[in-house]
């Protein structure tokens, strides 16, 4: 059996997290109280894998039918 689908399945967002360093660790702030504390090993990695993922979206994007990446 499926799960129900959300009534309000949560939307992509558009504004960035924002990053700043702290006694040696990150800190990522994101919409909607996210925030994640990382070694500055983990956010490096995060922000590597973020671009590649983001590099993956805009290519999937522009190849749909009509569609533009902005």
């Amino acid at each position: 059996m499926t799960a129900p689908s959300s009534p309000n399945p949560p939307q992509p967002r558009s504004d960035p997290g924002i990053a700043s360093a702290e006694d040696g660790l990150v800190m990522l702030d994101g919409p909607n109280g996210v925030a994640v504390t990382m070694t500055a090993k983990a956010a490096a990695q995060t922000g590597r894998n973020l671009i590649d993922a983001s590099i993956v979206a805009d290519r999937q994007i522009a190849d749909r039918p009509g569609s533009t990446v902005d």
